[in-house]
């Protein structure tokens, strides 16, 4: 009976921790990071059971994590963009016009598609800021400049500046805003006040706000790229690029990077750390019109004067799709954050969706008529404005509307599936309250990222230097070198003892009234020290002189103490 009792000891022993089994999810493949779990047969491998059992732990940890990950993902995240999706393969979404798309929509959405009528200070140029709750108006020849929000429809700020505007941008939100005028750089607030105004940019065509460093970064006809500390006011670098005039200028979100295009077909990407461009690369036979990145830094789309439009994979610059012959050379180009592809033709206006795919499939083409382009990336969607052309194109943050600045003012364009559907709170709010700005600018300032750390590959930060120990101690002698030489520099620049000279006229005495009195260093500490010695030499002049003392007269207490002086 004993041995029976113990058996079923033994098998409840076995029911009561029955091995975990967890629903399989069905977005967990994007939550795998890595070789994290560990395979069977390299379990199975060891003899050791306590091993086996600590490697099979890990791997139901691991399981778990993977899980609650992609539940996670899937309670917080439920919103999806979207696009619209033809019934068959004749009917293609492109035929489909803004007035059809406008009657479909709810009212909300047509509220938003706003067209703006502005013909005397055009053409107009549009920017907004990171949440999309603002938009910032730029009447390139009339000089005309307006601030709105243009959700509510209410004007933050409106003023004319009398002169020709190349470009605008807002700062780290839509309290501050940049214009680039005729000559010079100009920063006004919310209220149209003008702050500060930047000498040293000019002849600016192109600007570019940096998030995340506070940094502004400019170029234009002068061929110089400069960066400017937008919260400490200081000129961070000022980099020549020896192309000429900068025809555009691109933001990498991934890794900060500008990425120029000049006039000889090539794309330059800079850093503020490097006088020469980290890469150079030649996208076209003529010049770059414009350059445009995707939200995660991977795929850059360039078109050039020669009437070609090229994808590009940056992580291995490498050339995915040629669009080539079109119609007319492309001036402007924008990304959308789900990946629509927008570009600007004269009046015309055009979108692709999964051309930044690597197949020959995604390969983005203008007409369907064809046979063999039946199957291929026709338009997403197009427009025309006639007898109008298009200056520049602006994806509205978290909205399904592309924004169209023209000769004439400026049009919303209704675009569905171009939004983020998900947005993070913390990093742009679009409902975000006055109080919840001031925290996230104080927050930006806290975080902000120093310039030097700005590289092609971000993921180095961070990193165990893997240089020899030879170099590290080159590098320190050297800088070891720099700075005994600036010690010598600044030694140089010390006035001489003199004890001919009256004291009024001593260059030491002069020296100390230059310094301020409550900064004491070591060149004041040395300058104080000359200076009495100088005293004591003109004193033991005078006793010569008078005859008291003779020249070969030594002072045996000075001889003394000297040793210690």
């Amino acid at each position: 009976m004993a041995k029976q009792n113990n058996n079923n000891k033994d098998s409840d022993k076995k029911t009561v921790n029955p091995s975990k089994k967890t629903f399989k999810r069905a977005n967990e493949d994007k939550f795998q990071r890595g070789d994290g779990k560990i395979s069977n047969s390299a379990i199975n491998k060891s003899r050791d059971k306590k091993l086996k059992a600590k490697l099979n732990k890990v791997n139901d940890n691991y399981a778990e994590f993977v899980n609650h990950a992609a539940a996670a993902n899937e309670y917080l995240l439920q919103e999806q963009q979207g696009f619209i999706e033809a019934e068959s393969e004749l009917e293609k979404t492109f035929k489909l016009t803004q007035e059809e798309i406008y009657k479909s929509v709810d009212k909300t959405t047509q509220l938003k598609a706003i067209d703006l009528k502005l013909t005397e200070h055009g053409p107009y140029s549009v920017d907004f800021n990171t949440n999309g709750t603002h938009m910032l108006l730029v009447g390139k020849k009339g000089g005309h400049i307006a601030s709105l929000d243009w959700r509510k429809g209410e004007l933050r700020c409106e003023l004319n500046v009398n002169e020709t505007i190349n470009c605008g941008t807002y700062l780290q939100n839509e309290q501050y805003f940049a214009v680039a005028q005729r000559q010079r750089v100009y920063i006004y607030d919310h209220e149209g006040v003008e702050l500060h105004r930047m000498k040293q940019h000019v002849d600016v065509q192109n600007m570019n706000f940096m998030p995340y460093h506070y940094l502004l970064a400019t170029s234009g006809n002068t061929g110089f790229l400069k960066y400017q500390d937008c919260s400490t006011g200081t000129m961070v670098a000022e980099l020549r690029t020896k192309m000429g005039p900068t025809k555009c200028q691109a933001y990498n979100p991934y890794n900060a990077v500008m990425q120029l295009g000049h006039s000889n077909g090539q794309v330059t990407m800079w850093s503020p750390n490097m006088s020469t461009p980290l890469v150079k690369l030649l996208s076209g036979r003529a010049a770059i019109n414009d350059i445009a990145i995707d939200r995660s830094g991977r795929y850059m789309a360039t078109a050039s004067l020669d009437k070609t439009l090229k994808i590009w994979d940056i992580r291995m610059f490498r050339e995915l799709h040629t669009l080539e012959n079109l119609p007319s050379p492309g001036t402007n180009l924008e990304i959308s954050d789900t990946g629509l592809l927008a570009m600007s033709r004269g009046p015309h206006v055009t979108i692709w969706k999964d051309c930044f795919k690597s197949n020959k499939m995604a390969r983005p083409v203008f007409s369907s008529g064809a046979q063999h382009n039946q199957h291929r990336n026709t338009p997403y969607m197009t427009h025309m404005f006639p007898g109008n052309k298009v200056e520049n194109m602006k994806f509205v943050p978290f909205e399904d509307l592309l924004s169209v600045g023209h000769m004439n003012g400026v049009k919303n364009l209704i675009i569905p599936g171009a939004g983020e559907a998900n947005y993070d709170a913390l990093e742009a709010n679009p409902f975000e309250t006055a109080k919840q700005r001031q925290e996230q600018e104080v927050r930006g300032l806290l975080y902000k990222l120093p310039a030097d750390s700005i590289s092609l590959d971000p993921n180095v930060i961070g990193t165990v230097n893997k240089s020899s120990s030879n170099s590290r101690l080159a590098t320190k002698d050297l800088t070891m070198m720099g700075l005994n030489s600036n010690e010598d520099k600044r030694e140089k620049e010390l006035p001489e003892i003199r004890a001919d000279v009256k004291a009024k006229n001593s260059g030491l005495r002069g020296f100390l009234r230059k310094k301020t009195k409550n900064i004491i260093d070591d060149r004041k500490v040395k300058v104080e020290k000359a200076l009495e010695r100088e005293k004591w030499e003109r004193k033991r002049k005078q006793r010569i002189q008078s005859g008291e003392i003779t020249e070969d007269h030594k002072d045996e207490v000075d001889t003394a103490l000297s040793r210690f002086g």
